[in-house]
């Protein structure tokens, strides 16, 4: 199993709600930015997506908000792989302010090329590989 990815931000005041805490949507653009970071560290980056025209498409996401957080807060997202087939990845980031775990979201991304889904090429599926990490308690769970 490998490291996970590490990805840093700050909440910024216009991030901040009407109950004096980072709003909602702020929490997924973070997590959104965390999978750019990943991307960028396996190949799927810029140059690789103006060269193919391929590129990662979020399919299915679940977000658990679990504590609040404060302005100006510090973020730190992990991410890890969870699993890794041809043309599919599901991910996992943790967002941590403090060292405590604030909230997480789980991923399943398809690899899209023409409009449609695509194998990885080897090398990205290799990179991908060196992220994973064994999956969380509470990854795969539904509503209740």
């Amino acid at each position: 199993m490998g490291e996970p990815l590490i990805h840093h931000d700050r909440v910024r005041p216009e991030w901040i709600d009407y109950n004096g805490h980072l709003s909602e949507p702020y929490y997924v653009l973070v997590f959104g930015d965390a999978t750019t970071a990943l991307m960028d560290a396996v190949g799927l980056d810029a140059a690789y997506r103006a060269a193919t025209g391929a590129s990662l498409y979020t399919v299915e996401a679940h977000v658990r908000y679990l504590r609040e957080v404060a302005p100006e807060a510090e973020l730190t997202v992990t991410t890890a792989v969870l699993a890794v087939g041809a043309k599919k990845v599901r991910l996992w980031h943790e967002l941590h302010v403090g060292g405590a775990v604030v909230a997480t979201e789980e991923l399943m991304c398809l690899h899209v090329a023409g409009g449609r889904a695509a194998p990885f090429p080897e090398a990205v599926a290799d990179r991908l590989g060196g992220y994973r990490a064994p999956i969380p308690d509470h990854a795969g769970r539904a509503i209740a």
